[in-house]
């Protein structure tokens, strides 16, 4: 059967050839910065710096910076911690809302994924912020299959891609990732898209939560085009050398995901004291780490007023010696705690979860 959807604007926006300059008008808001200065961070995020994809169709270039939607609006059932945003006594927002705001902000580049469950709010929102000035092609949309597809085989990758093209309201992916490397079932899902992107459904291939070892599995097996990006957890606290070298030596551009430790090290003494230097906040003292390692920062949050905040990241750099003191801060016990969570998750929500079958028990943990 085929399902009709209806997309008004936003199907002008996806096969617009136009090339003229492309307006956004900037909506009021009732927050304590000035206008001019979020008129400022906006147009610092839609001329942030871009990444050459040359393992991608044609000459695409990936965001530096982007918006996470993970946990945004929905938490998923097997998410690592299914407590509700409104713990805190505040309303919980919608992902509708805050992608809205994230666009408005200026961000252009959407991580989503199957496994988020949010990406029909995702596609609303661009339907809905979206006006005649902008083109999909300023958009850079992302999204990841999940392990419960890959074990069903090619026919599930293929059912699942439309559908979120569907709810994305899209006709092509700019990026499509394998979630985890589900053992017995990520090569061949990863032949899968390799055939989805020689049919244009997808731009480039990519890679998340992959070991060096992962990757090498794939090249054993004749993988036949690169992979565009590898999407791993990157931060201070989890800054692992040499798999960050091996892919950078691959061609492959590293995202990183849980940039901010999901608010976690806030209150660390040492970011503060380098927030307080810069006269930065500790997120963007982070945020800021990343970039200047060149690698893809990807942050998130349900407030505005922090989308902004985490977008500031290109008007300062970083000494040496500082970049040196946080390259620093990651422990043994943090690897130790990656490589658990590698061998819980690769099998997760797969008729092998809660088993190490087929797991690698022996990765490149650093």
């Amino acid at each position: 059967a085929t399902t009709t959807t209806t997309t008004t604007g936003w199907k002008r926006l996806l096969f617009s050839t136009t090339t003229t300059a492309t307006t956004i008008t900037t909506r009021q808001t009732s927050t304590s910065r000035s206008m001019s200065s979020s008129s400022s961070s906006k147009e610092t995020l839609l001329q942030c710096p871009t990444f050459d994809m040359p393992n991608a169709i044609g000459s695409m270039k990936h965001p530096a910076i982007g918006f996470g939607t993970y946990k945004v609006g929905v938490v998923p059932k097997s998410a690592s911690s299914n407590a509700a945003a409104s713990s805190t006594g505040e309303k919980e927002r919608t992902a509708l809302e805050c992608v809205k705001d994230a666009l408005d902000c200026g961000y252009r580049f959407l991580e989503c994924a199957q496994f988020y469950d949010n990406q029909a709010q995702v596609g609303e929102a661009i339907v809905q912020s979206c006006g005649d000035g902008l083109n999909r092609k300023d958009l850079f949309l992302v999204s990841k299959v999940w392990t419960t597809t890959m074990e069903q085989g090619d026919a599930a990758i293929r059912a699942q891609l439309m559908k979120t093209l569907q709810e994305l309201q899209t006709d092509y992916l700019d990026l499509y990732l394998i979630h985890w490397p589900v053992p017995g079932h990520h090569v061949k899902a990863y032949k899968t898209l390799e055939r989805l992107q020689d049919e244009g459904l997808i731009r480039g291939i990519g890679l998340s939560n992959y070991a060096v070892e992962d990757y090498e599995e794939l090249v054993d097996a004749g993988m036949v085009k690169k992979p565009c990006v590898n999407q791993i957890e990157i931060n201070p606290f989890l800054y692992r050398k040499k798999t960050i070298e091996f892919f950078k030596k691959e061609g492959v551009l590293l995202q990183s995901y849980r940039s901010l430790r999901d608010g976690k090290a806030f209150d660390n003494p040492t970011l503060l004291a380098l927030a307080t230097k810069y006269s930065k906040t500790v997120a963007q003292i982070l945020g800021r780490w990343c970039i200047q390692h060149g690698f893809v920062y990807v942050p998130k949050s349900v407030k505005k007023v922090r989308m902004e905040e985490n977008g500031c990241v290109f008007d300062f750099e970083l000494s040496t010696d500082d970049m040196d003191l946080l390259d620093g801060m990651t422990t043994p016990d943090a690897l130790d705690t990656f490589q658990t969570l590698y061998r819980k998750c690769v099998n997760r929500d797969t008729s092998k979860d809660g088993t190490l079958e087929g797991v690698k028990m022996n990765i490149t943990i650093d």
